[in-house]
């Protein structure tokens, strides 16, 4: 197990060293390691904090046609809605009510939306909420719109690369789009301020050990503020309709080998670890993770923004979500605290 040794005295390993890392993923003594040291850094860092974003998925229109995607721009099945300024606003003035203090815009790369109507809603957001941090999450865009977008108020962006290698992207993706140019956006965010969270899938169809040793290769050489991964749930208007869910155990594996990687990281248990487990944010939370996401979208549109099948919480009010989140986040001993939840420098 030296692999292991020099991973929790170093940090950070090569490419194949993560690969002979995550040969261990099944392993209950390596895994008990790890996760007793992430939990451990996490809480130097953090304490027993859980930091809230709250999202706000205000339109399902995409551009793009990713072939796993529940909301692609082929997919004729699916009712598709966009939110105004004024629905946006009032779901942060839910959220604000709640105690949280940040709002996270997601949607599809929904060209409706241009970029002076985003940066009104960012402007907007912004003097209603001036102590809250305003994180977005709407896709690729050009240098000069992220530009805008800072400049009106943004403080983070999301956008997770999904994999670092190429090849398995393009299985995933059709030919107008490129895992160069998606990596180029984050580097862009970066260099534009932003707080930035960067992303993968565990479990996508031909996946792989070397793909996913690639992407803590790619995490290393971004050093993002944020990183979300959740297992692969396929959807059943995709061509993944008939896949197996990613492995839970995997991705838990992950979230502590990225919270050692990373000591200060914000490392959210996703919305789609809860899916896969119905315990499944809080086995998250207690291998390393110290972000939760609730849903503030309006109830009778959350349903219709499913990127992946069976996903949760889609029909709880958000007072309801936040009291549930509470008890949840309490049960494994974290507390969930009203506060913007900014990156530690």
């Amino acid at each position: 197990m030296v692999v292991i040794d020099k991973f929790l005295e170093q940090h950070s390993l090569t490419e194949e060293e993560y690969i002979k890392l995550l040969e261990y993923w099944n392993d209950e003594v390596v895994f008990a390691r790890l996760k007793d040291e992430a939990v451990q850094i996490r809480k130097t860092y953090y304490g027993n904090k859980v930091h809230t974003r709250g999202v706000i998925e205000f339109t399902n229109y995409c551009r793009n046609n990713c072939y796993y995607c529940g909301i692609r721009r082929d997919n004729c099945n699916i009712i598709r809605y966009r939110l105004t300024k004024e629905e946006i606003l009032a779901c942060c003035q839910s959220g604000y009510a709640l105690g949280y203090r940040t709002f996270v815009l997601q949607g599809g790369e929904d060209p409706w939306y241009k970029d002076a109507y985003i940066v009104e809603i960012i402007q907007d957001i912004k003097k209603q909420f001036p102590e809250c941090a305003v994180t977005l999450s709407i896709g690729e865009k050009s240098y000069e719109s992220y530009r805008k977008f800072r400049h009106a108020g943004a403080d983070r962006y999301l956008l997770r690369h999904e994999t670092a290698d190429k090849e398995l992207y393009h299985l995933l993706h059709p030919t107008s789009m490129s895992n160069k140019n998606r990596k180029q956006c984050l580097y862009n965010l970066k260099e534009l301020g932003y707080q930035v969270e960067a992303g993968f899938m565990v479990g996508i169809p031909g996946q792989t050990m070397s793909h996913l040793a690639k992407d803590l290769v790619f995490l290393q050489e971004l050093h993002p503020e944020m990183v979300g991964i959740g297992p692969f749930i396929p959807h059943h208007d995709t061509i993944y309709d008939s896949e197996t869910v990613g492995s839970f155990q995997m991705t838990l594996f992950l979230l502590a080998v990225i919270r050692i990687m990373f000591p200060k990281i914000l490392l959210p248990a996703t919305t789609a670890l809860g899916t896969v487990d119905p315990l499944g944010r809080e086995k998250g939370l207690a291998v390393g993770a110290n972000v939760v996401m609730p849903n503030l979208s309006p109830i009778e549109k959350r349903k219709l923004y499913e990127l992946y099948d069976n996903k949760i919480c889609t029909g709880d009010e958000a007072a309801e979500c936040r009291q549930c989140l509470q008890k949840r986040v309490e049960s494994v001993g974290y507390r969930l605290v009203e506060e913007r939840g900014d990156a530690i420098g």
